[in-house]
């Protein structure tokens, strides 16, 4: 039961609390470049989710039965970075033959999960963190729930910014930046209340 408990902490912690984009601020980009519409900032989300539990599943074995073994820690960004390079090449290929749609929507952000630090950041904090095969996964599921409701959030808020009469000065990037540091804001608010809800 206590394992439950954790698990579920490190999810809804993941996803609200430590926000990799809200919070952590890390995968910027695609949150900015694709969430004009809401089925392409859905499709990113959950493109990167999707990598960020396979780079996960492959690379926490890598660091404690390769890296750390045979004492190559100082390889691990190099080795997580293929792995990830590797892993959103297949996806891009999937893509392109499942949903061409979903592809040309996505256009050069697809390429760009490549180098998206949240996808490296989840990948070294769950090593960094200590966390067990399981609670790895955990915590990049819960990352990537985040990085999707983020996207689907931020969406809709542009949507009817989009539909509002906004004043010269704050068009553009201006109000898009605005908008995004409310709904940071807001997801600051979280802290404390994951950690009292399992006590």
């Amino acid at each position: 039961m206590e394992n439950v408990k954790l698990l579920m902490v490190i999810l809804l912690s993941a996803v609200f609390v430590d926000n990799y984009v809200l919070c952590r601020f890390l995968g910027i980009c695609p949150f900015l470049g694709v969430s004009k519409k809401l089925d392409q900032a859905s499709g990113m989300g959950v493109a990167v989710t999707v990598v960020m539990l396979l780079a996960t599943a492959l690379t926490w074995p890598i660091q404690h039965f390769v890296l750390d073994t045979l004492n190559l820690g100082y390889l691990q960004n190099i080795i997580f970075i293929l792995v990830i390079a590797t892993l959103v090449q297949m996806l891009e290929m999937l893509l392109k033959k499942l949903s061409p749609a979903l592809y040309r929507g996505l256009g050069v952000y697809l390429p760009l999960i490549t180098t998206n630090c949240a996808v490296l950041g989840v990948t070294i904090n769950n090593i960094i963190d200590g966390y067990s095969f399981v609670e790895s996964l955990a915590s990049t599921l819960g990352c990537g729930l985040g990085f999707l409701l983020a996207m689907v959030l931020f969406s809709g808020l542009r949507s009817r910014i989009n539909e509002s009469k906004i004043p010269a000065p704050f068009r553009g990037l201006a109000v898009t930046l605005i908008a995004a540091s409310f709904i940071s804001l807001a997801f600051m608010g979280f802290g404390g209340i994951v950690e009292n809800l399992f006590a």
